[in-house]
């Protein structure tokens, strides 16, 4: 199942619907259904606010096999950014000496068990995989 939302914020009533119907038609439990809402969240708002020469549509793809769910999310006419090669946050530091950013990706990373990054054509996609036998929801 695959939907184009405009690049803004206000699209995201419309993204939660789309995940929503999405999770009921294919009877994933709300526990992983709220964690790849949020993680789709943080994405799509990183690439309205960050991707400012994409001027498309951002395509969001969902798909479930078996145990496994994947979502993709894809940005055109923008510059790369790749997920997968972002620094570590350490949430270990204290609160005033940790950097400003970076915590968004860093909980996306913590509620999939794989993440891709693809780049061609000025198109950037990042594909999150869930494993929906995993318990730890």
């Amino acid at each position: 199942m695959e939907r184009r939302f405009k690049r803004k914020m206000d699209a995201l009533d419309d993204i939660f619907t789309f995940i929503s119907e999405f999770g009921a038609e294919n009877g994933v439990s709300e526990g992983h259904m709220f964690k790849l809402s949020l993680a789709i969240e943080e994405l799509f708002v990183n690439m309205v606010r960050h991707n400012v020469g994409g001027g498309r549509e951002i395509l969001i793809g969902l798909e479930k096999a078996g145990e496994s769910l994947t979502v993709s999310l894809t940005d055109s006419d923008v510059e790369p950014f790749d997920i997968t090669e972002a620094d570590e946050y350490d949430t270990g530091r204290p609160l005033n000496e940790r950097p400003i950013g970076r915590l968004g990706v860093h909980l996306v990373k913590r509620m999939v068990d794989k993440i891709n990054y693809e780049y061609k054509n000025r198109q950037s996609k990042i594909t999150l995989i869930k494993d929906l036998g995993n318990a730890n929801v």
